[in-house]
């Protein structure tokens, strides 16, 4: 006999593509009255098949965001930051409203600070460099958390200590998705949530005695991994996570199909 199990799911964000003229058209005569750009309609269209599929926790955006963060900053001179750098949140903060208004609850992903690729031409000094951009980043999440989601993924490129030490918070969670040994013991020493990938799960549990956590995320599990999983962890500290880079409505279908687990009893 066995014993069916349903995990939660959680979106770590979603890559949602450049639409066609025909789909922009008819998505603006849908939600005539509204404000909307191209980058708000990614960001709210990331969300439909995540609805659509029953996934647990929600979360729009994506890398693709950069650009949106990028154009709110004061101080930069092409990608380089040449003054002290400040943030104008308006724009972010209307899209946080809008995300919170389509799917209550809903989190929403953005590139982690290291993932704007700006490079430092101004204070000269990586730890100054570091504490401005946390900063305003530690501004741009809590006007969106203000504007109505419930948190943010922040996708990095590696994880660095300043960051994570400086921003990580119950609300707040980093993702690495090409995650190596020395980034995942960064996440591990600072969030009580890790994600990792499937093929991950050695490098996890093999660092369980150095380091403490409350809640593991899968991304992308199959039922190997999630076998493997139980049988260190209980099921209320498993869960099973998303993040789309293409074919959305049948990544997240697959998602929410791989969250049943026939557990051996």
């Amino acid at each position: 006999m066995s014993k069916r199990l349903n995990l939660p799911t959680r979106s770590l964000g979603a890559e949602t593509g450049i639409p066609d003229v025909a789909e922009l058209s008819s998505w603006i005569a849908v939600h005539k009255g509204k404000a909307l750009d191209l980058t708000r309609f990614r960001i709210l269209q990331s969300l439909v098949p995540q609805r659509q599929y029953g996934i647990g926790t929600p979360c729009a955006g994506g890398r693709f965001l950069r650009d949106r963060i990028g154009a709110s900053l004061t101080g930069l001179t092409g990608d380089r930051v040449t003054e002290d750098p400040e943030v104008n949140t308006g724009i972010l903060a209307a899209d946080a409203r809008a995300v919170a208004e389509e799917m209550p609850g809903a989190w929403c992903a953005l590139p982690a600070p290291d993932g704007l690729g700006i490079v430092d031409d101004y204070f000269h000094d990586p730890d100054e460099w570091s504490d401005a951009l946390c900063g305003v980043y530690r501004t741009i999440l809590r006007s969106m958390r203000d504007s109505g989601i419930a948190g943010n993924v922040l996708i990095c490129e590696k994880a660095g200590n300043e960051e994570i030490a400086s921003l990580t918070g119950k609300k707040v969670l980093f993702f690495q998705p090409d995650l190596d040994r020395t980034s995942l013991a960064i996440l591990l020493e600072y969030q009580k949530e890790v994600v990792v990938g499937r093929n991950q799960l050695a490098m996890v549990f093999d660092l369980a005695d150095e380091y403490s956590f409350r809640n593991l995320c899968i991304v992308d599990p199959d039922p190997e991994s999630i076998g493997l999983a139980l049988a260190h962890l209980d099921t209320d500290q498993l869960n099973v996570g998303g993040y789309c880079t293409a074919d959305c409505e049948d990544y997240w279908k697959n998602l929410a199909g791989s969250a049943t687990y026939e557990r051996p009893r």
